[in-house]
């Protein structure tokens, strides 16, 4: 085994984290480390590195509305569900996009600045690509948990405890 999983799973849960720590850790030299990473990165399994953010705290996207929209949609002739999917991951709204089993289609969650924002991409832009026969939108009201982080503060009693 060459440590590439344990190497990914170090990284899933630091991006940040050196390649002098990730050989410590995984009794791998420095120069083995970065030779993985970068094949993984080549490879495109390593797509990016990114920061994960409390959209609570985040005073730049203070009021930014997300949703997430169910599409119903006809699949394409030689293209199923791709073609459709195509045209709509590309607008910048769109955040994520999944092709899902049951009752819908395409899952696409989107963020916009206001409420109007978002119904108005969905009224214009989405509910009338060729192909969706219906959508449904539901708004993120708070964001418990994402990404395996855990954005509610647990509050805590200081106070100190009295023993009668």
């Amino acid at each position: 085994m060459d440590g590439t999983e344990e190497i990914l799973n170090l990284l899933r849960d630091n991006a940040r984290i050196s390649a002098e720590d990730i050989a410590a850790m995984t009794k791998k030299t420095v120069p083995e480390v970065q030779s993985i990473i970068q094949s993984l990165e080549n490879e495109g399994v390593i797509m990016k590195y990114a920061t994960i953010i409390n959209p609570e705290k985040d005073s730049a996207k203070h009021g930014a509305v997300r949703a997430e929209i169910e599409i119903q949609c006809a699949p394409e002739r030689e293209h199923g569900f791709d073609g459709i999917a195509d045209r709509i991951y590309r607008f910048p709204q769109v955040k994520s996009l999944y092709l899902m089993s049951g009752g819908y289609d395409l899952k696409v969650v989107i963020e916009g600045d206001t409420l109007q924002d978002v119904a108005l991409f969905v009224a214009r832009k989405l509910s009338t690509l060729e192909g969706v026969r219906s959508t449904k939108t539901h708004f993120f009201l708070k964001t418990y948990k994402e990404n395996d982080i855990v954005y509610v503060e647990k509050n805590t009693d200081s106070r100190e405890g009295v023993i009668a």
